[in-house]
């Protein structure tokens, strides 16, 4: 099957932008590479007047058409997979790709997925807290100067993107778990991990983020996370009944749980 990437599923997700203008300038961008789905997060209203000034009159649609919300997770709920935009390294960013990479990766991702980009605040960028609701992460490669203009950043990949729009592709990955199902498989699978002594209560993050890190390298789709959410509820179940039948003086069985919980 002939595959490019559907930019129609791409979503530029701008996480608490200082200016409003930067978001004109940044839809304006979008617009040049035929990319239309805009998200703020931001806690106040946007200043529309003051982002239409930057994005000119074609694409002032862009803007009127942006949504915005209140935290990132309800920003990205839609897509199947996410992508964070990092300027720094270190033990939570080993694994980076460069746009051009990226772009051709979600080639197959954006067939059948929803696919949000997100980019940073202008002065901080991303946390590495933020960073745990994305399946992988981009950089811009710079010389010696790192920081870069929010709006040309989103240029730079939104550019990449259009061009894995013009490459033919033959791979193909079904529909993906949601990043709301992903975020509760990785709560539960968190808590049955600590209840169970695998993972210390000091420092759950440490191994969840290699978690995350492992299953964002497969990805999942949403039957998978059934099965992994369902392999967690029966463990619970079947550590509660030992405790009790302990407690009772009963020796446990091993007959699965009636009822799947």
């Amino acid at each position: 099957m002939e595959n490019r990437i559907h930019l129609d599923n791409v979503t530029i997700v701008l996480h608490h932008p200082r200016f409003p203008e930067n978001i004109g300038s940044v839809a304006r961008c979008m617009l040049n590479m035929g990319i239309s789905r805009l998200h703020v997060v931001s806690p106040e209203p946007v200043d529309i007047d003051r982002a239409l000034i930057l994005a000119t009159h074609a694409a002032s649609g862009v803007i009127h058409e942006m949504k915005r919300f209140e935290d990132l997770k309800s920003a990205v709920a839609g897509a199947g997979y996410v992508v964070g935009t990092t300027a720094r390294k270190g033990k939570s960013r080993k694994v980076v790709k460069t746009p051009a990479k990226m772009a051709r990766a979600l080639v197959p991702v954006s067939r059948e997925n929803r696919v949000a980009i997100v980019f940073g605040p202008e002065d901080r960028g991303l946390t590495n807290d933020e960073l745990r609701n994305c399946h992988e992460l981009v950089t811009i490669r710079t010389a010696a100067f790192s920081s870069i203009n929010l709006a040309q950043a989103v240029m730079i990949v939104c550019y990449e993107l259009y061009n894995a729009s013009t490459e033919k592709n033959t791979v193909f990955l079904p529909k993906l778990a949601p990043r709301p199902e992903l975020d509760a498989m990785y709560g539960q699978l968190k808590d049955m991990l600590m209840r169970i002594s695998f993972i210390q209560p000091d420092n759950p993050e440490y191994f969840m983020d290699r978690f995350r890190r492992f299953f964002s390298r497969l990805p999942l789709q949403a039957a998978e996370v059934r099965i992994i959410r369902g392999i967690c509820r029966q463990m619970d179940w079947y550590a509660r009944k030992c405790y009790e039948d302990g407690k009772s003086g009963r020796q446990p069985d091993f007959e699965k749980n009636p009822k799947g919980e």
